[in-house]
């Protein structure tokens, strides 16, 4: 028997639409660096690329369990000395709803060069119209 590896010339990258509608945040973010890595595929190999696109619609309503809307605190490091800004979750929802879904899904990646690569296909959307309509995009449901 031979091993299946995949490379860059066998991909075919689909693209897949999530609502963020009450969906819990930790639980969607990890459905979609899922998809983002391509485990959700029978070719999945570890050190290539073979993942889709993820478009999410209606960012603002993602659902934050028990008491992280006031207590989870996000931070943004400038590197300059008192360039620490720190703002709970209520904030950043109202300013860039975004961040909360991107910021997760980052979370979930491998800290690697691939996984830089990874979250450029992630788009994050506020609303529930997104441009990418041409892209015959599949509506991706899970529980959760």
């Amino acid at each position: 028997m031979k091993t299946f590896v995949a490379n860059e010339n066998d991909i075919q990258r689909d693209w897949f639409v999530v609502d963020a509608t009450d969906k819990s945040t930790g639980r969607l973010a990890v459905a979609i660096a899922d998809i983002l890595r391509g485990r959700n595929k029978p070719t999945y190999t570890p050190h290539v690329d073979t993942g889709d696109f993820v478009v999410v619609v209606n960012a603002e309503k993602i659902k934050l369990t028990g008491n992280k809307e006031k207590g989870k605190i996000y931070q943004d490091f400038s590197g300059y000395p008192s360039g620490l800004k720190q703002l709970p979750a209520s904030a950043i929802r109202a300013i860039h709803p975004e961040r909360i879904i991107t910021q997760a899904v980052e979370g979930m990646l491998p800290k690697n060069r691939l996984s830089r690569k990874t979250i450029k296909r992630l788009k994050v959307h506020v609303g529930p119209d997104h441009p990418h309509a041409a892209q015959k995009v599949k509506t991706l449901e899970f529980k959760g």
